[in-house]
């Protein structure tokens, strides 16, 4: 099984490396990465679990869709973010700098 990202999250995966390494290396990211993900569109569904995530955690809105969409999947969301690793016990984290939550 693929590894499961929102479409949201990519988008933000682009931007970042687009204003470290220029478009051209964004857009290689994105061409590397889309075959080997599950691609989760934004349902309204997911949009209003974001948002319900948003409103009440002091998270990224980007951040919510990621988590949204891990719990909505019972999946581990594999993150880096200290917000996202210091959040509620309900997500299942594991941590990228190497430690588990």
């Amino acid at each position: 099984m693929r590894p499961l990202m929102s479409w949201i999250n990519l988008g933000e995966v682009f931007y970042v490396t687009d204003r470290e390494a220029g478009r051209g290396a964004a857009t290689e990211v994105v061409e590397f990465l889309e075959p080997r993900l599950t691609l989760e569109a934004p349902s309204r569904e997911r949009v209003l679990d974001a948002a319900v995530l948003k409103a009440g955690h002091r998270i990224a809105y980007a951040d919510a869709f990621a988590l949204a969409t891990a719990l909505a999947h019972d999946a581990v969301l594999v993150t880096g973010d200290p917000e996202i690793l210091s959040g509620d016990p309900m997500w299942a984290v594991e941590d990228l700098r190497g430690g588990k939550e």
